[in-house]
């Protein structure tokens, strides 16, 4: 009989064994399915959780799905999705962003109420008798939390596409003010260059210069030499004009008579 009874006790601890590991599994499982711009999620808290709440929670749950006690092969991205929800709370600056994002998330569900109490006379009326504690009382509610949960993931997924917008186009734009730098210093580089080879070639283009300038008056005198032989042989050789064969008048005027 005592024998039965170990066995019994093993079975008891083994099963308490693979519970806690269920548990664990589970807590894996839900901390990856929440939603990443929720940190609130990942911790599994209400957004008006102080920060020692934050750190008490974080303790709690990261015992749970650490990876050297529990199995769960995705423990270790668990863990680190976790760890990262607790920084972004304990962070003044990225707390007060997601809380604003709730803050807003609320008012388009009160405005929404609203409406809809405009159609139900009966709870307007007893909203008024309340003076306002109908409204609070509705607002702790389970349905009222889940419809709160749904819009800040809402909210959240229209920021951050936002956000990712406009640094696309803020990396665009720093792309292509990179790429014109870029641009305008080779142009200047290739300047540089040129001028370089300009002022590296001018002894070359002033001696040529010169040899021009000789050469070229050596060809003009012997042009001109040229052009004064060939005048003077002209001028010796030409024919005379035909009016220098007709006499003058008047020596024809003398011969007559």
């Amino acid at each position: 009989m005592g024998e039965v009874k170990v066995d019994d006790d093993s079975i008891l601890k083994s099963f308490l064994a693979e519970v806690g590991e269920v548990e664990r599994d589970n807590e894996v499982v839900r901390i990856l399915s929440c939603f990443k711009l929720n940190p609130f999620e990942h911790l599994n808290l209400s957004f008006d959780s102080s920060t020692d709440d934050v750190k008490r929670q974080y303790r709690k749950i990261s015992l749970m799905v650490h990876p050297d006690k529990c199995k769960h092969p995705q423990a270790q991205e668990a863990f680190g999705a976790l760890a990262k929800a607790q920084q972004l709370l304990l962070n003044d600056q990225e707390r007060d962003y997601i809380l604003t994002q709730v803050h807003a998330a609320k008012e388009e569900l009160r405005m929404k109420r609203k409406k809809q109490l405009k159609k139900d006379t009966a709870s307007k009326i007893k909203s008024l008798v309340d003076e306002g504690k109908h409204e609070h009382i509705y607002e702790q509610s389970e349905e009222f939390q889940k419809e709160l949960k749904l819009k800040v993931r809402e909210i959240l997924t229209d920021q951050e596409w936002r956000r990712r917008k406009m640094a696309m186009r803020i990396s665009e734009e720093e792309g292509r003010l990179k790429k014109d730098e870029a641009e305008q210093k080779e142009m200047w580089k290739k300047k540089r260059e040129h001028e370089e080879q300009w002022e590296g070639t001018r002894e070359k283009r002033v001696s040529s210069w010169r040899d021009f300038q000789k050469s070229g008056k050596k060809v003009r005198d012997t042009l001109v030499a040229i052009w004064l032989i060939t005048y003077f042989i002209w001028a010796k050789h030409r024919p005379k004009p035909l009016l220098s064969l007709i006499r003058p008048k008047k020596e024809r005027l003398v011969l007559q008579n």
